[in-house]
């Protein structure tokens, strides 16, 4: 079974199949609609197999639903059918939640993501849990408008360093995680990791969008709908 694996950020539309050795992306933007996405995906990947999909997100998922319209894109998610605009079966996951799936070596993890804002998802004894850290309050504002792209462009190189460090201390001290995964483009901005701290991979994002489809990859029978990954039966 081929998976198109499609990673939806502020910036950029990312996407890779699998047997493909390199991703591919094209600009999203804050007018972005749904069929723009569908119609730029099957565009970029139109000399791709694939059978299946899985998109990460950038918003609250819940039972492979959206429940919020992203904060960085245009209108019309919510209620936008992507099975039957791509005609193939769809597993629509938060992507921090995704990139987190694809970065995790087992216990209790969390993942933070600085790119446009910041996601935010954990996973503890495989279960997957996306949260939206990010929009809760921090000084004056939220934690998202100090270390997400907004917060560097105020901020300034220097003090959004400091931001980081201070909002991810917070984080590690109230979830008390065994393992932190810092992804998205924004970590390459940062001088030394923040203690406790590993380095992600964008590219785990597509990792985890084909663990959506392995076999040790399911939804939990809970009403939140959580996806449940067993890390030592394989990637």
């Amino acid at each position: 079974m081929n998976v198109l694996v499609i990673d939806i950020g502020g910036n950029n539309v990312k996407i890779l199949a699998s047997r493909q050795n390199a991703p591919r992306k094209f600009p999203s933007g804050l007018t972005m609609t749904p069929k723009q996405m569908v119609a730029g995906v099957k565009k970029l990947a139109g000399d791709w197999k694939y059978d299946v999909i899985s998109i990460g997100y950038p918003g609250m998922v819940v039972r492979n639903r959206l429940v919020a319209e992203p904060h960085n894109l245009g209108r019309g998610w919510m209620e936008f059918d992507f099975s039957a605009a791509f005609k193939r079966p769809v597993k629509i996951v938060n992507d921090a939640a995704m990139q987190a799936l694809g970065s995790y070596k087992g216990g209790k993890m969390l993942f933070l993501g600085l790119g446009t804002g910041l996601g935010s998802a954990m996973i503890v004894d495989g279960i997957v849990e996306p949260m939206e850290l990010g929009h809760l309050p921090y000084k004056k504002r939220t934690f998202e408008d100090y270390v997400g792209v907004r917060g560097y462009d105020q901020l300034g190189k220097k003090k959004w360093r400091q931001a980081v460090a201070d909002v991810i201390a917070r984080l590690i001290a109230a979830l008390e995680p065994e393992d932190v995964v810092l992804g998205g483009g924004n970590v390459k901005k940062l001088n030394e990791l923040p203690p406790r701290c590993r380095a992600g991979d964008n590219a785990n994002a597509f990792a985890g969008g084909f663990r959506l489809w392995q076999k040790n990859s399911r939804r939990n029978s809970s009403t939140s709908g959580k996806v449940r990954f067993d890390s030592k039966k394989g990637n």
